[in-house]
């Protein structure tokens, strides 16, 4: 399959004007979305009522799309399943890992991995109270950090700042050997680039659908188990959904077959309803081709922006196998930058404490994109527009 990213593009309904490079925050609304969502209210919700759980399949959808999920992340069909949001499946991760490791009391990580799921690992640790501990180290120097006092390594394959890709082949081989279990965040990876959690030996992955996948704002986390792990794993969060039989209402738990028993509440049938919709793109998308349109894209941005903005500094590895599907720039300033950009119709994000961040999605996104943002990013900066009281209030997202 090769695939025709003219034809993807046309599949969003992105503003008139907007150059949109924030995929990697949230994605665009899919044209199909909006329908998709409508019928289901209308048609299902609306005539079938509480009947929609059986005849419109609302209580399947979590590992029906799972599997959708599972061809992107180089899975098996059955061994992801969709729900709540990413803190949560991060939480369940780390605790079954914890669990199934018993005599190992540290969870490794770095101090580039998005502060929510070392939040998480943290209050955890909290509750545990037996000598649990986060040990976090530079993301350089994961893979020498891992020895035989790890439970369990935590890490987000892409960095959110910096867009720093990491080897997972080599620290989940590197776990495995010293007896350690491996968590991969693919938060800025599903969608983004191609992933083979099956053929690396990944134990468990989890990750988000509102960025690169499109689901739309707080669209639903997945969580991925390894098959040989899925029948072992005792669940922390024992919902009722990831009971083996949920409406047999037995007081006590017994946990279902399988990912199955990762469920925990009731499906977000409205934002499942959106996921597939995008989904539907999606089966349009050869992974190969995605990384490949992806790492022109950045390389293009980069190339254009250090030629016309010297004091923007790269953040990003130059390297492509080192790189995700985002380049980000630091300046003092850049809080101010992004908000000048915005305002000039090219939209990226800030974070703290001074990179600009900028996403770069192929389904929507092409040469003729980067080269107005570059050209808009270079005329902001060569003439200070960014200097400007209205560009320096910071809202409460950035």
């Amino acid at each position: 399959m090769t695939t025709d990213f003219a034809a993807t593009k046309a599949f969003f309904d992105l503003p008139q004007g907007v150059t949109y490079l924030d995929g990697n925050s949230l994605g665009p609304l899919p044209r199909a979305a909006a329908a998709r969502v409508a019928a289901t209210i209308t048609d299902e919700w609306g005539q079938m009522l509480i009947g929609g759980w059986n005849k419109a399949g609302w209580m399947d959808q979590p590992s029906k799309v799972g599997d959708r999920i599972a061809r992107l992340i180089g899975a098996a069909a059955g061994t992801v399943v969709m729900g709540d949001t990413l803190s949560v499946k991060v939480y369940q991760a780390l605790a079954s890992a914890l669990d199934l490791n018993p005599t190992r009391r540290i969870i490794l990580s770095d101090t580039g991995n998005f502060p929510s799921d070392l939040y998480m690992a943290q209050g955890l640790c909290r509750m545990l109270c037996q000598g649990y501990e986060l040990k976090t180290v530079a993301p350089e120097d994961v893979l020498d950090a891992i020895d035989d006092t790890i439970a369990v390594t935590m890490i987000t394959e892409v960095d959110y700042r910096t867009g720093r890709k990491h080897d997972m082949a080599a620290i989940t081989a590197r776990a495995h050997a010293a007896g350690a279990l491996t968590i991969w965040d693919l938060a800025h990876t599903a969608g983004a680039l191609p992933v083979d959690l099956a053929g690396t030996g990944a134990d468990f992955a989890v990750g988000c659908t509102y960025k690169y996948l499109n689901s739309g704002p707080g669209g639903p986390a997945f969580i991925y188990v390894a098959p040989h792990l899925a029948n072992k794993v005792n669940p922390a969060l024992s919902g009722w959904l990831g009971h083996d039989a949920p409406f047999a209402f037995d007081p006590d738990y017994r946990p279902g077959p399988g990912i199955e028993r990762m469920r925990v509440g009731t499906p977000p049938v409205l934002q499942l309803a959106a996921l597939e919709a995008a989904l539907d793109i999606w089966d349009q998308v050869d992974m190969a081709d995605l990384r490949a349109a992806s790492l022109r894209l950045t390389d293009q941005f980069i190339a254009e922006v250090e030629a016309s903005c010297p004091t923007l500094a790269l953040v990003t590895p130059r390297e492509q196998s080192m790189r995700g599907s985002q380049v980000s720039f630091s300046h003092p300033q850049g809080y101010a930058i992004m908000q000048a950009l915005i305002a000039h119709r090219v939209i990226g994000d800030f974070r703290a404490p001074d990179i600009l961040r900028f996403g770069f999605t192929p389904l929507f996104t092409d040469a003729a994109d980067v080269t107005r943002a570059a050209e808009t990013l270079a005329r902001i900066m060569a003439d200070k527009l960014w200097d400007n009281p209205v560009y320096m209030t910071r809202a409460k997202v950035t």
